[in-house]
């Protein structure tokens, strides 16, 4: 009897213990897994405060570009305003450009509000080539005039490559040719319409030359004359450093006849008042 309740008492001392054993194992399986949970809490948590900081970083280095590639930069109101002679610093969008010579070229640019005349910009051909309608720039150099003609000289550029560009279309102000307002849009692409070909002084309705003179060398700028409703005369001009002998444009205007009734596109060039506006297109009606 007595060794039965021995063997009895040692079986349930040793239940006692394996069960303690298995607790504290489960324990320490617990605490284990706790731990990797808050390791792996921990290391989550770095890694977004990491994150974090590299946006900011990366945040506040765009934010400095932004402002470093805007620093300086005009409106078309502050450069109309800005005084001849001054540098001014504008970014805005080609619209054409004459050919390129000598590492130079001159550009017809635009943005939502006006237009810039970049003259004999210093350029690599290569470059040149890669300024085609709508790229966007950004050019510093002297605000000019010649004859009339407000301009950007002794200047440089650099291509603003953010994926924006802008072409502008013609306005129609063929009711503000004889208008001090003309004056407003000089430069800017243009369109005049209705206008009737008239003889020049030598008689024909197109001469041809640089000096304007009358004589021809096959690719020569071409000069012919225009009247308005009212019987106001102008000369306008293909300029044929921006479309030469091998365009449309060209052959249209050699073509015309005196009483021909033209619509015509192109750039506000100024001399000496509202002359000589450089003729990208021409259509008989």
């Amino acid at each position: 009897m007595k060794k039965k309740i021995v063997s009895v008492l040692l079986a349930s001392a040793m239940a006692l213990s394996l069960a303690a054993c298995g607790a504290n194992d489960a324990a320490d399986t617990a605490a284990e897994e706790t731990a990797a949970v808050e390791e792996a809490a921990t290391e989550a948590a770095e890694d977004v405060q990491e994150t974090t900081e590299e946006v900011a970083e990366n945040v506040e280095e765009a934010t400095e570009e932004v402002a470093a590639d805007s620093e300086g930069v005009m409106s078309y109101a502050d450069y109309a305003a800005a005084d001849l002679d001054t540098e001014v610093t504008v970014v805005t969008y080609v619209q054409a450009h004459q050919s390129w010579w000598d590492g130079k070229v001159t550009v017809y640019t635009q943005d939502a509000d006006g237009a810039y005349f970049l003259y004999e910009l210093p350029c690599s051909e290569e470059d040149a080539a890669k300024l085609t309608e709508g790229t966007k720039i950004k050019v510093t150099g002297f605000k000019s005039e010649w004859s009339g003609e407000v301009e950007i000289t002794d200047s440089s550029f650099e291509f603003v490559e953010d994926g924006d560009s802008f072409v502008a279309e013609a306005v129609d102000l063929t009711d503000k040719l004889a208008s001090e307002e003309l004056v407003n849009y000089q430069n800017q692409k243009v369109a005049f319409k209705g206008l009737t070909v008239v003889a020049r002084e030598s008689g024909n309705a197109v001469d041809y030359s640089y000096d304007n003179s009358g004589s021809h060398d096959g690719n020569s700028d071409l000069y012919f004359d225009v009247q308005d409703a009212d019987g106001n005369v102008y000369t306008f001009t293909v300029e044929s450093y921006l479309c030469d002998n091998t365009t449309d444009v060209y052959a249209a205007v050699e073509a015309l006849k005196v009483g021909d009734v033209i619509d015509c596109e192109g750039f506000l060039y100024w001399y000496e008042g509202a002359a000589n506006p450089h003729i990208t297109s021409v259509t008989v009606e």
